[in-house]
């Protein structure tokens, strides 16, 4: 089986990753995402959700049996022995459906949007290449208290809770800049689409 090029796109919040992904999907590149995942592996009647139920209990569960996501955010948020319990059932079933997306994609090349590569690195050692979209905290703060309406405090407290930009910038091999207007991604995603093809191509003839 010839291998699959798959470049891994993470960001911290609000740092414009969506933007990017958009444009990688105008040029007809697969973009697999760790979120979807997510959602995706804890649907009613699946066998993470049954196993949340078994470790966290009914508590977590709405009415209709799906998981209550808000309870299980304040859950986590402030317990980490409990995020961790919630990571080991998610983390490797994620993991597995953006395997089975890479296998299933035809384009030159894919892409996997993990929000949260920085912290979980050595469990995507198969991914070719980091791309990683960067911004100033300022503008992540600033950002998030427009889009989603939240205090400066609680914005902070995001930023803070995931890996630092330092660390970001530690895993990455490519990073996109996104401190300007919008429009400006898309000469900066053409040069690394152009990059990309180019890499897919060797690896395959390798």
């Amino acid at each position: 089986m010839t291998h699959h090029y798959v470049v891994a796109l993470t960001g911290g919040v609000a740092s414009g990753k969506s933007a990017v992904a958009r444009r990688f999907e105008k040029l007809g590149i697969g973009v697999h995402d760790a979120d979807v995942a997510a959602r995706e592996v804890v649907a009613a009647g699946s066998t993470a959700l049954a196993e949340i139920e078994f470790v966290f209990g009914q508590g977590m569960l709405n009415a209709d049996g799906s998981l209550d996501r808000r309870a299980m955010r304040e859950r986590v948020f402030a317990d980490a022995g409990a995020r961790l319990k919630l990571e080991r059932i998610i983390h490797p079933r994620v993991r597995a459906w953006l395997q089975r997306r890479v296998g299933l994609d035809r384009g030159p090349y894919c892409m996997l949007a993990i929000p949260l590569l920085a912290e979980n690195r050595g469990d995507y050692a198969w991914v070719d290449r980091v791309l990683l979209v960067d911004a100033p905290e300022a503008l992540q703060v600033e950002r998030l208290v427009q889009r989603d309406g939240v205090s400066r405090e609680h914005a902070a407290q995001m930023l803070a809770a995931q890996a630092t930009r330092e660390q970001r910038l530690a895993i990455a091999d490519d990073v996109i800049v996104n401190d300007g207007e919008e429009a400006a991604l898309d000469a900066k995603v053409a040069t690394l689409h152009a990059r990309y093809l180019e890499l897919a191509r060797a690896t395959r003839l390798n």
